[in-house]
Parts: structure tokens; sequence; C-alpha cells
């Protein structure tokens, strides 16, 4: 993860050996660490890769999801391309009719406050934008 950068970068989950990297922003991906695991929402649509996987991170676990049909993915790509257009502050699966895992954030884990995370990522594309 790079905060400077605002992305952070994984290997596929499928095993395919293809770097993924996920933009942080309020419309794209953001990341929960307890100090232990990383968590990142919404789930990781590989559309351009061959693999075309599909899963979400949870708490350090890999969750893998249904592949998704041309039309859903072509459905999804344009969803996403709205929501950086207009910039929405949330954007989960959910919407999309795909599954939503419960939030990484409980008691026992030591998380920074969701609003406090983008307030710093407000912060820094402001400064870098």
């Amino acid at each position: 993860m790079s905060i400077e950068f605002g992305t952070c970068m994984h290997l596929c989950a499928c095993g395919c050996g293809q770097d993924v990297v996920t933009p942080l922003s309020p419309a794209q991906w953001s990341i929960a660490y307890d100090g232990e695991n990383v968590s990142l929402r919404p789930s990781v649509g590989n559309w351009t890769l061959p693999c075309q996987s599909h899963y979400i991170l949870d708490r350090g676990r890999v969750h893998m999801a249904r592949r998704y049909s041309r039309s859903e993915i072509a459905r999804n790509r344009s969803r996403d391309r709205f929501a950086l257009e207009v910039g929405f502050a949330e954007w989960t699966d959910s919407e999309n009719g795909s599954f939503d895992l419960p939030s990484a954030t409980d008691e026992k884990e030591k998380t920074e406050p969701r609003d406090a995370l983008w307030d710093r990522l407000r912060q820094y594309l402001r400064r870098h934008g």
C-alpha cells in the first residue's frame, strides 16, 4: 500500500501471478488495516486480465466471487466510470447486485475510523492532485 500514491497493489488472488493495482479513492477502493490484517472494499474484478477473476479481500482472507458475464462486466465498468466522474463517496458491491461481506471493522479490531481515513485521503489529493 502506498498512501503517498493512493494505491494498493497485490498479486491476483486466482494465482495467475498478475499484479493488480487498486487506486484508493472514495469512488474506487478503500482499505482497512487492523495492525495485522488488511481488508479491501469493494470487491476486485480483474476484467482486463485473462483470468477475469473476481474476489474480495476481507481481514486477510480471500473470498472468491462468481464470474461476471460480458454484459455484467460492461455494466460494472460503466458504473465505475460514472462513479469516478461524479465522485461518489460511497460505492459498494451491494449496489450492483453482487455480494457484500460484513464490515472489516468490529469491536476487537483497532482500525482508523472510516471518515478520518477519507479525510486524510482528501487532504492528500488536494495537495498532490
